[in-house]
């Protein structure tokens, strides 16, 4: 038997609904700050300014997902991309710490890829290490911002990261929605759990399951 996400009144009637509607008035809010990002990242980068990726959705769909761009192509002897910590720009530094990278992600919300509080939507390339707890994560719209995003966003571990995806999927509701934002926006003014050390971000889950079994 299919699984199925809790509430599904609120997620189809009162989540999807405000979402489209929030990102409307979002995109309307934030066209100046996202033209002045843009007009910064073209001039710094030469015209590269969007990145694209596909990552996985509900139900394990793929979508692309969209945001601007933080790091460079840069590549060592071998043609391989540099890892992501060198690769992140001075600009592109302060963009991610400011969150400014996530505006275009109201295009997604639009589009009805994503929405504004869900697991974070994460690469296919992952999909073979999930396990079936884990994989429960897919079983709602991936959002923008998290409850692991609120709760060491990329400094917890990767098996806390989807305790708490799973957490979320188990317990959505208005009101645990609502306590996501808030704690988003003091996260943000504070520029918490950017990045584990030594990279952008954090390691890739496919690279770090390969580690644990190679152990």
């Amino acid at each position: 038997m299919k699984q199925a996400a809790p509430n599904p009144f609120y997620r189809k009637f009162i989540k999807a609904p405000v979402d489209i509607l929030v990102a409307v008035i979002g995109l309307i809010v934030a066209f100046p700050f996202m033209l002045i990002v843009y007009v910064i990242l073209y001039r710094s980068t030469g015209g590269d300014v969007f990145f694209t990726q596909t990552r996985i959705g509900k139900d394990e769909k793929e979508f692309k997902a969209y945001k601007f761009r933080t790091m460079n192509n840069k590549r060592g002897p071998d043609g391989q991309l540099l890892p992501d910590a060198e690769r992140l720009t001075a600009t592109g530094r302060f963009i991610r710490k400011t969150s400014l990278d996530e505006l275009p992600q109201l295009f997604n919300v639009l589009l009805g890829d994503m929405s504004f509080v869900g697991p974070r939507p994460l690469l296919p390339e992952y999909l073979p290490y999930y396990d079936e707890s884990q994989r429960r994560r897919h079983l709602v719209m991936p959002g923008i911002t998290g409850l692991a995003q609120v709760n060491g966003r990329n400094l917890t571990t990767w098996e806390k990261r989807f305790e708490f995806d799973v957490q979320y999927v188990n317990s959505i509701s208005l009101l645990l929605d609502l306590k996501i934002l808030f704690m988003t926006v003091f996260k943000v003014v504070r520029s918490e759990g950017i990045s584990a050390e030594g990279h952008a971000t954090m390691p890739k889950f496919s690279e770090y399951i390969e580690r644990k079994r190679a152990r």
